[in-house]
């Protein structure tokens, strides 16, 4: 019984190690979040193998954003590989679940599990072995991956990335080898053949689809509308920085006015200048006649006598008042005559 503790404790002791290692020893994934990786581990896999035939590696590929990828290929691809994509961090643990089951009852390593997340962390860093090493990697990659990066950029990644026939890789050159058009311009049917062909790539043929292709390419068809891709990130608006304590904040400028149309504004206070009356038919522009004698021929006159002492200047808004007041008394002594 003391052999069995002990056997327990050494063996517990080597898992807590292995787990420190495996978590110390992860690559970084920060780059991600704004640089697409130039290559992967199942490309350079691939290469090794074409090589060690002696045939020249085949890499077909190219690059396209989140928003040039089909919805219908997004919703097939869900559908097909992880339809709780949107709900957990990384790991499913009800489908993790179900999948040991499942391989328990057949005493073979039937079914996965993998979700989205981690089929990406293989893709990237690991290889398509099955072994329990590589999925204690995978977990926690995949764990990383989710801290790091959000769901949109994610799956942009793994759409970009996977393998869709032997050095085809991507939805883009898919689309372009199979359909002749690019991944933005998918129908329903062509997404859901691509999605039906990622669980064997390499067997499984878009361009000439076998019986069972096409069985899951139906089944997926009938599933697609009940999932819905992650919506596309809109980036917030910019946080206004901190002002220094004891600072006012700065306020928004304030827009112009229209210029006004008519009479001069004034504030309380002014005077405001009275308009000139329009010419009349007995005088001419700038003129005005009281008595036979214009103002504008007195105003001159008094600007050549130069200044008086103790005379006020000549005003012609006021002669022009005066005149008017003169004129008015004129004609109502005028009327009682």
């Amino acid at each position: 019984m003391r052999k069995f503790g002990r056997a327990w404790l050494a063996f517990c002791a080597f898992g807590f190690g292995y787990a420190v290692f495996v978590f110390l020893t992860l690559p970084d994934v920060r780059n991600l979040g704004d640089e697409n990786p130039p290559t992967t581990a199942f490309m350079e896999l691939r290469a090794r193998e074409a090589h060690a035939r002696g045939e020249p590696p085949r890499r077909v590929q190219k690059w396209v954003g989140y928003a040039r990828i089909s919805q219908n290929l997004k919703r097939a691809v869900l559908v097909t590989e992880d339809s709780a994509f949107w709900q957990h961090e990384g790991i499913d643990f009800e489908q993790l679940r179900e999948s040991m089951e499942v391989n328990l009852e057949r005493m073979e390593f039937a079914r996965g599990g993998s979700t989205i997340t981690q089929q990406l962390a293989k893709n990237l860093y690991l290889s398509p072995s099955k072994n329990p090493v590589r999925k204690v990697r995978e977990f926690f990659i995949a764990r990383r991956l989710e801290g790091e990066l959000t769901k949109q950029r994610i799956l942009e990644l793994y759409l970009n990335v996977i393998e869709w026939g032997d050095g085809i890789y991507g939805a883009e050159a898919a689309s372009r080898t199979y359909f002749r058009k690019g991944a933005a311009d998918l129908s329903a049917s062509e997404a859901a053949l691509l999605a039906a062909a990622i669980a064997n790539p390499r067997l499984l043929d878009p361009a000439h689809p076998s019986a069972r292709l096409r069985r899951r390419q139906q089944m997926i068809m009938r599933r697609m509308g009940a999932v819905t891709p992650p919506p596309a990130i809109v980036s917030a608006p910019p946080i206004p920085e901190p002002q220094p304590e004891g600072t006012e904040p700065a306020l928004p400028a304030v827009p112009g006015l229209p210029a006004e149309t008519g009479a001069p504004s004034a504030l309380p206070g002014q005077t405001v200048p009275v308009p000139k009356p329009p010419k009349g038919p007995g005088g001419t522009d700038g003129q005005l006649t009281r008595k036979g004698r214009t103002l504008q021929h007195a105003a001159r006159a008094d600007e050549s006598r130069g200044p008086v002492a103790g005379a006020q200047p000549f005003d012609t808004h006021l002669a022009v008042r005066a005149g008017c007041v003169d004129e008015l008394v004129a004609a109502d002594r005028n009327s009682h005559v």
